[in-house]
């Protein structure tokens, strides 16, 4: 069995400047990972071909197993067929299947192909090919000095079309490994950090395999739980009895698994109980409702929202009472509730919610920035208000806002 010490390179400027967001080298530690494959290092160059021969002979003097992404297109700056043959002097040719394939798609769309995608078809002689079945440029296994180097197109679905069908069955056998490495996310809303730990102290201190990990995230608190075994099987199983036994302590504040957002939870909850709801929302501006219809299956639950932001529409649309506004003001109980009902007779939902407050800079009615109010009221008379202080700034204010609605809202479909 061969100790794989894996790298990742990604190639291109567009990532240095944070035009796009480096996916691929995550999306390919996660499926290492799943191999039982370490990765070491990540790293991530501009399109200078000086540049990456650097990056490429100081991962040839730490890494057996290199994977290089990007830099195999037709342009000038697609460089790193060229940077690694700098260091190893193997020669390029034209591989023809690869050319064959590039000729018949420009006949096919009965255009003139230009010279520099003749560069796409590029290959190091001897090198292993991987079909590229979604784009032109293949990709290549090349070994050099003892190190296994592996490139693929920058494209992400290219990229993981070829990782899927070619990358991982051959690292796979080259590595001998038979241990499975999975992870399962537990996600969480309604509780902090140090609060969560304390919660499953004596678990995280007796663990071992499975792994236990928090990772706070914008949208609330993740649990990682990572566990090795020899079978997808036996993974599985160590997976399902952890997540049971940390269920078991704080199931209350479970809204989903892995990639499952709260969005998606609350509305599965509202169709589950065939309930509808309608949102008034004034600092929110209608981010709550936003990132409501973001799920899959909302038009069956939220027929739609008002947008409150100026008092004459709180009063003459939604019909919050003039007593009200004059005795209490817009940013108070007393107004989120009237909002909240008021929304919810309107649009003839089960449901109504509301968001009133004060986002900042400044202060508002004598409230500083950051005091929101969140209304929500049931058909049956059933309601709750909650105030809360949240720090930031003013857009800040809003989100964090959003997530506490979303909280409330999820505990109040879970007891119902």
């Amino acid at each position: 069995m061969k100790k794989i010490q894996a790298e990742i390179i990604a190639v291109g400027t567009e990532l240095l400047l944070g035009q796009i967001a480096n996916t691929n080298a995550q999306w390919l530690s996660q499926q290492l990972a799943s191999y039982g494959i370490n990765t070491f290092h990540h790293t991530v160059v501009g399109d200078n071909i000086n540049r990456v021969e650097q990056v490429l002979r100081a991962a040839q003097k730490r890494s057996n197993v290199i994977i290089v992404s990007g830099g195999l297109g037709p342009t000038e700056d697609d460089l790193t067929r060229e940077a690694f043959q700098r260091l190893s002097n193997f020669e390029l040719i034209e591989h023809e299947p690869s050319m064959k394939k590039i000729l018949n798609y420009y006949d096919k769309q009965q255009l003139q192909m230009t010279d520099n995608n003749r560069k796409q078809a590029r290959i190091f002689k001897g090198s292993q090919v991987i079909p590229n079945r979604l784009g032109m440029a293949p990709g290549m296994i090349v070994t050099y000095n003892q190190t296994t180097w592996i490139f693929l197109p920058g494209v992400p679905r290219e990229m993981k079309q070829m990782v899927s069908d070619d990358i991982l069955p051959y690292l796979r056998k080259m590595s001998g490994q038979d241990m499975v490495i999975q992870s399962k996310l537990i996600r969480v809303i309604g509780i902090g950090e140090s609060r969560l730990e304390h919660e499953l102290h004596h678990l995280i201190q007796q663990q071992t395999n499975p792994t236990i990990a928090m990772l706070a995230q914008n949208d609330g608190i993740v649990i990682r739980l990572t566990a090795k075994e020899a079978t997808i099987k036996k993974v599985n199983k160590l997976l399902e009895e952890t997540k049971q036994a940390i269920a078991s302590i704080i199931g209350k504040h479970i809204y989903g698994y892995d990639d499952q957002t709260i969005e998606e939870t609350i509305i599965n909850m509202l169709k589950e109980q065939n309930q509808q709801i309608a949102v008034a929302e004034s600092l929110t501006g209608g981010l709550f409702t936003q990132k409501l219809i973001s799920a899959p299956g909302a038009s069956s639950v939220i027929p739609g929202s008002i947008i409150s932001y100026d008092q004459a529409v709180k009063k003459d649309i939604l019909n919050v009472s003039t007593e009200t506004l004059s005795l209490h003001g817009t940013v108070s109980r007393a107004c989120a509730l009237e909002m909240a009902q008021n929304v919810m007779k309107l649009l003839k939902t089960d449901y109504g919610m509301s968001f009133t407050g004060v986002a900042g800079p400044g202060s508002s009615e004598g409230q500083p920035p950051g005091t929101v109010y969140i209304g929500l009221y049931h058909h049956s008379g059933k309601e709750h208000v909650e105030k809360v202080l949240l720090d930031g700034d003013r857009n800040l204010v809003r989100k964090r806002a959003v997530l506490k609605g979303l909280e409330i809202l999820f505990k109040f479909l879970k007891i119902k």
